[in-house]
Formats: structure tokens, C-alpha cells, sequence
């Protein structure tokens, strides 16, 4: 009942918001009096996920090295994951998982899927580069072969499709974005480094979890620049639990009146600039008065 806003609540108790409110802060101090400071502004906020893959080649019989069609007849076997690697966002520690050398030869990813699993259901927002096109459904694909049931519910940010929208850039690929914003890239390999995995080549296997951690790491720089121009940006006042707004981006306190407006054709809002990662929000009402008389243009 503590996740419950304040206003639903008082309307099943039959009370005031205030009241509930009140109470909520008495329950939470109870809670959390043994609990340092850190760990409770750790507990207020959304767990973030930055999230990478790595997986097998498809194997297939063909008779041209372009563009063609491949018929399933033709495949000697399919894609599994080699490695994944993760972090949470304001954390240091990386997780990851890769397969040992059987577990490659035999194509059998069952124990590292299952870990991600677990990882997942933990997430409240989960970070890609090309995440909603390839890890994600890769991902879920894997689940459904292991016989495992949806994770919780996430929401998602995918930085290369924020950077196809938003920006002008030559490339949207993850390496040059690094490039761009002056952040160190990914580890120089060759399918090699594939082919030696589906051999089942235990040092290979680890440079590839090496080279997973690595995008992660990039992954999470990359998010930090282009951040504050993300659009539709989970808001990070639904799960701060904090009577003083927040910037929507990041969660900073920080906020300042920008000096202008944002207009709609029936309301008027301050823009505030976050200072600490320099994201713009807007305030849900409007600065006109409820009785003021506004004529909207019927569009002709």
C-alpha cells in the first residue's frame, strides 16, 4: 500500500491525502531508521539497467556471398548467446555471464539465459544500443526456448534509435557515438574471435565476455551525453518517492527556472533546466488560472 498514491489511497480509506501522506512518512521513518542515508537514496530510485549481448552465428549451407535467400533446410544451426553483461546505472560493479567451452560446443546457453532472467526481473528501466530490434527480442527468443515465463515489466531506452531520431550523425552505431562524444571505444576483434567461441575456445569465450563488458561500459558513457535530449524519457518522478518534483531525465533537485515558456493552444508552463544533467522539463500545470477564458483557432 506504500507504492499507492496518496490521493487513491484516502479515497479507499476515506480520509484526506494529507492525512495518508503523513502516514506514509511515519510507516517509511519506522522502516528505514537502522538503513544509512545511502542505501535509502539508493532505494528511491528506479533500478536502471545498461544492458549488451553477444551471439553465435548462424551456420548455413549457401551458394553466394551476397544477397540471398536462405532456406531453414539450409541452416546447420542456429544463433544461441555466448556472453551478456550488465550494470546497474550509479553502480560500479559489472555482472556477466559466458559460456564455458562444452557449453559452446554443445550450443546449450540454458545456464546463462536463466541468470539473465533473474537479472532482468530486478529492472525497472532496461538501456540498449539497438536493444528494441535485436538484444531485447534475442533475449525474450532465448527465454521461450528455456521454458522460462515473461519477466516483470520494464521500460525501455534504446540509445540508437534516440540517436536516429534526434540527431544527425553519419553512423548511429554504438563505436561511433563513443567516437563523437570523445569516450573510449570498443576492443578491436574479427569474427575470429566468433569462430574460436563456437570451437569452444575457453580464452576466446573470456575476450568475448571482455569485449561484452567493454560495450557496457561505452553503452553507459554514451547515455550520460545524449540524456538530457531524450524525449518520452521515463519519468523519474513516478518512482522517486519525494514530495519536491525532480528533473524527469535524472532525478537531480536541481532545477531552475529557464527564463521562458513552453506554450500549448490552451495552457502556458515555465520550463525548468535540471543542473545536474541539463535536461528541460516543464510543469504539468498551467500558469493560467482555471477561470481564464482562452479561445482555441478551429483550425481553418
Amino acid at each position: 500500500m506504500l507504492d499507492m498514491g496518496a490521493n487513491k489511497l484516502a479515497s479507499y480509506l476515506y480520509t484526506t491525502p494529507d492525512i495518508i501522506r503523513e502516514a506514509k512518512r511515519i510507516v517509511r521513518g519506522n522502516f528505514m531508521t537502522n538503513i544509512p542515508a545511502s542505501k535509502i537514496e539508493e532505494h528511491k530510485k528506479p533500478k536502471i539497467l545498461i544492458l549488451d549481448i553477444e551471439t553465435a552465428p548462424i551456420k548455413a549451407y549457401v551458394w553466394r556471398l551476397w544477397k540471398q535467400d536462405i532456406h531453414i533446410d539450409q541452416i546447420v544451426s542456429d544463433w544461441f548467446m555466448l556472453t551478456w553483461s550488465a550494470k546497474w546505472l550509479f553502480s560500479e560493479e559489472i555482472m556477466s555471464n559466458r559460456l564455458t567451452g562444452l557449453e559452446a560446443k554443445e550450443e546449450d546457453d540454458s545456464r546463462i539465459v536463466k541468470n539473465l532472467w533473474k537479472v532482468l526481473n530486478e529492472a525497472d528501466i532496461v538501456i540498449t544500443h539497438n536493444g528494441e530490434r535485436f538484444d531485447i527480442p534475442r533475449i525474450k527468443a532465448r527465454f521461450l526456448v528455456h521454458g522460462l515465463p515473461p519477466t516483470t515489466f520494464y521500460q525501455q531506452i534504446d540509445t540508437k534509435k534516440i540517436a536516429q531520431k534526434e540527431f544527425g550523425f553519419s553512423s548511429n552505431k554504438l563505436e561511433a557515438l563513443a567516437r563523437a562524444f570523445g569516450i573510449d571505444g570498443k576492443i578491436q576483434t574479427d569474427f575470429n574471435l566468433w569462430s574460436s567461441c563456437l570451437r569452444g575456445d575457453e580464452d576466446a569465450l573470456y575476450q568475448m565476455e571482455t569485449y561484452n563488458r567493454k560495450d557496457v561500459i561505452i553503452l553507459e558513457s554514451v547515455y550520460y551525453v545524449i540524456r538530457p535530449f531524450i524525449k518520452g524519457h521515463p519519468n523519474f518522478n513516478l518512482y522517486v518517492d519525494s514530495e519536491e518534483p525532480v528533473c524527469p531525465n535524472c532525478g537531480g533537485k536541481d532545477l531552475v527556472f529557464a527564463g521562458y515558456y513552453y506554450y500549448t493552444p490552451t495552457g502556458k508552463y515555465r520550463n525548468y533546466r535540471c543542473r545536474d544533467c541539463g535536461a528541460l522539463a516543464r510543469e504539468r500545470r498551467s500558469v493560467y488560472k482555471n477561470s481564464k477564458n482562452i479561445l482555441v483557432s478551429n483550425g481553418r
